[in-house]
């Protein structure tokens, strides 16, 4: 049950940053863990990084959140 919880929410959020940021992050990886989340993938540009970041904090506002997401040409 929790794990099909996590797995589902971890597709909402994935689902929201690629709306966010007009699918333009590759590899785009959402981690939960119980301290918060991580996001992970490659992007062109900072803006596109802070993107994924309010796509993010859309979903969940309050959640202690890494944004690891790499930017490179």
């Amino acid at each position: 049950m929790v794990q099909s919880i996590s797995t589902e929410l971890r597709h909402d959020l994935e689902r929201q940053v690629l709306s966010r940021t007009g699918r333009r992050i590759r590899d785009l990886a959402v981690e939960l863990h119980p301290e918060g989340i991580v996001l992970r993938g490659v992007t062109q540009s900072y803006y596109i990084k802070q993107l994924a970041q309010h796509g993010v904090r859309d979903v969940m506002p309050d959640v202690r959140l890494e944004n690891a997401i790499v930017v490179a040409n």
